[in-house]
């Protein structure tokens, strides 16, 4: 791994080996989703809680404070919408050169293994890390089920996470499943962050998964909704930065969404 390959990994993984990013690319695929309506209002708040932030260039440019920002995990996967046919029918839809105009940590690209577009999106994912290579940037890979949710089970996700690490992708975004995540994450030669998904009913809920996925060797979170469409995010953040950086225990971690909420009153 050369120079330029290590220290954008170290802007992202932090001293402790652990990592919390923040999704606001929703808009891609969902347009102006709920609480994203003005991305940089959003995220204001939060930015001095996470460790990078997961964005599309368009929003980057509009909304982001470049002097006042984290490390930038681009996406750079779409070509889909929630209207149409099929999510899985993604394309590359930002160069590499563009990735490196714009100063990024790494870029961020979905695969939908099983899905009528499965090859697509794996050639996708080979072809932008042959490029992101050649420069010194990491490729995280987005194991994406789009409207089957039922596809989360641990023998799935297993098989797309090692196909992802296989394929060169220096990071690998994954769904937390209740039963064998630490074999989906075992059988991954490269770091797995969990991804947050559809927004829990309750906080606990999103602790509890959390807590559980870092136990069984996730080394962080990438969680949009579960944060920004909450309520109390600042408070909500604060909590999951306390289990994925200080090892809070789920108890522990909803004191301190209870006490900063109260600060928010």
């Amino acid at each position: 791994m050369d120079w330029g390959m290590k220290n954008r990994m170290a802007q992202l993984i932090q001293p402790d080996g652990h990592c919390l990013f923040l999704p606001i690319d929703h808009g891609y695929f969902q347009g102006p989703t709920w609480r994203l309506e003005k991305p940089g209002e959003t995220i204001k708040p939060l930015l001095p809680y996470c460790d990078a932030l997961f964005v599309t260039r368009g929003v980057l440019r509009s909304s982001v404070d470049p002097g006042n920002s984290k490390p930038i995990i681009l996406r750079v996967s779409g070509g889909a919408s929630m209207v149409g046919k099929d999510l899985a029918n993604e394309g590359v839809t930002t160069s590499i050169k563009e990735a490196i105009r714009l100063n990024v940590a790494a870029v961020g690209i979905s695969l939908y293994v099983g899905s009528d577009y499965e090859h697509q999106t794996l050639l996708n994912l080979a072809r932008l890390v042959n490029e992101g290579e050649e420069y010194g940037i990491p490729v995280m890979a987005v194991i994406a089920v789009g409207k089957e949710l039922e596809k989360r089970d641990a023998r799935y996700l297993a098989l797309s996470c090692r196909i992802a690490a296989e394929l060169g992708a220096r990071l690998v975004k994954t769904h937390w499943c209740a039963d064998g995540f630490e074999k989906v994450v075992s059988g991954c030669p490269v770091p797995v962050v969990i991804a947050g998904g559809p927004k829990c009913d309750t906080e606990l809920e999103v602790f509890e998964f959390v807590h559980d996925g870092m136990q069984k060797g996730a080394i962080g979170v990438n969680l949009g909704r579960n944060i920004w469409q909450n309520d109390y995010p600042v408070a909500m953040i604060k909590a999951l930065r306390a289990i994925v950086h200080e090892n809070a225990t789920v108890k522990g971690a909803y004191e301190i969404f209870a006490h900063e909420k109260t600060l928010c009153v």
